[in-house]
């Protein structure tokens, strides 16, 4: 397994992009080790790693977000969040955050919606007066929102690997989220308060009831989803189609803003966005299928367990091994990778598979806004053309709040499975 771990890190300093840095890994240890007949079955299990049809949840998801983006509505949500934050000092920086949170529900992905909102809320932070490096790192931080929320692709990527209720764990997100954006927006007002940002503007009385109006469809669309899977009125699959056929009715009849262009660009980004996917989920089943030659999951679960069997230790070092995973890979990637081994440790921990998923989900995403691979942090900086070490560095205290609502969901099942308990899983 040396010889796979040295191969991969020697392709990502070439620079060869993680999905084919895995296939290529995987060959050359194929290769070395004399191992040939099994590059046999290198195609079919790329084949197998996609063969999955819970899989279409994400070009569907993915294409009702970039229908959504497409159709103005972020600035419509930016405009409620406007509303509802009101006139106090540092509150257009809890407007981002507040964004962030509408905007989770149609988008599903971090690196979305910080180039969504990015586009919109850097700019604007930068005019009124806060620093650059503050607007994109909170920006950043906010992005983590997204995976949480319906409709997840990392939530549903797990639910996938495990075999766990997708429509379970669309709601385990939900209070996590909720949680992490309190605690944001509490931040901001704070520091807003001891930095002395300015005072937002208020959005004036006889628009509000326009930007209510505006946002409720968009809003409406996790309603559909979640609403949509646990009334047992669709699948996940038939939620995700639902959704993009309900995306593109209000772009186009709703908001009217949807020309053939744009609905032609954004199946563009869908397909180019999907294919990205999948094609990490189909190089890393190649990676699952050595480490399961070498019994690699097996000898891990063992050595950990062999340093201590309390939960609670095997919980916090678990954390500290994914996190540090998450520095390194792409969230999805280090997903597929890391399942066959959390797979053997979680009924060791004793912790519900529901709350288990959500734990791991947002650990990885921290690994979005901490470098050397964090791509919220690159996309940010690019927009608000600060380096990334300045934004990395105004990124700490909000990355110190995600590690607090990480060790709460670890270690506090309510904030994980009430709504799941609540809606009779």
């Amino acid at each position: 397994m040396t010889l796979y771990l040295i191969a991969f890190a020697v392709f990502l300093v070439l620079g060869v992009p993680i999905a084919l840095s895995l296939g290529l890994a995987s060959l050359s240890y194929l290769v070395f080790t004399g191992n040939l007949a099994l590059m046999l079955a290198f195609p079919q299990k790329l084949i197998a790693g996609i063969d999955n049809f819970v899989l279409l949840t994400i070009p569907f998801f993915v294409l009702a977000g970039n229908l959504m983006n497409a159709a103005n509505l972020t600035q419509q949500i930016v405009r409620l969040a406007q509303m509802l934050v009101g006139r106090v000092r540092g509150g257009l920086a809890a407007v981002t955050v507040v964004a962030s949170m509408l905007f989770s529900g149609v988008s599903g992905a971090a690196t979305a919606e910080a180039s969504a909102l990015g586009s919109i809320m850097i700019p604007a932070m930068k005019r009124a007066g806060y620093p650059a490096a503050y607007a994109a790192a909170l920006t950043a931080t906010g992005s983590l929102l997204g995976p949480l929320v319906p409709p997840s692709l990392s939530l549903i990527l797990y639910g996938v690997l495990t075999g766990t209720s997708i429509g379970d764990l669309f709601l385990a997100g939900i209070l996590p989220a909720f949680l992490l954006c309190g605690l944001l927006i509490v931040y901001t007002l704070v520091k807003g308060r001891r930095d002395g940002h300015p005072l937002s503007e208020v959005l004036p009385a006889n628009e509000r009831n326009r930007a209510i109006l505006n946002a409720l469809p968009a809003l409406f669309l996790p309603v559909i989803i979640v609403g949509g899977i646990r009334s047992g009125a669709v699948t996940p699959t038939e939620a995700a189609a639902v959704a993009a056929i309900y995306a593109l009715l209000v772009g186009m009849f709703f908001y009217r803003s949807l020309s053939l262009k744009q609905i032609k660009d954004a199946f563009y980004e869908t397909a180019t966005m999907s294919a990205g996917v999948m094609l990490v989920v189909a190089m890393a089943s190649m990676t699952s299928f050595i480490l399961g030659i070498e019994n690699i999951p097996q000898n891990i679960a063992q050595g950990l367990l062999e340093i201590t069997d309390s939960p609670v230790l095997l919980i916090l070092l678990l954390n500290l091994i994914i996190l540090i995973l998450g520095f390194f890979l792409e969230p999805l990637a280090a997903l597929v990778l890391a399942m066959p081994i959390l797979n053997l440790l979680a009924p060791v921990i004793g912790m519900d598979p529901v709350q288990f998923g959500v734990m791991i989900v947002l650990n990885l995403m921290i690994g979005m806004i901490t470098p050397p691979v964090g791509l919220c942090l690159f996309i940010v900086s690019a927009i608000g053309r600060v380096s990334v070490d300045k934004v990395t560095r105004a990124a700490l205290p909000m990355i110190a709040i995600c590690l607090v609502v990480l060790m709460a969901v670890a270690f506090v099942p309510a904030v994980s499975l009430t709504l799941p308990t609540i809606f009779g899983r």
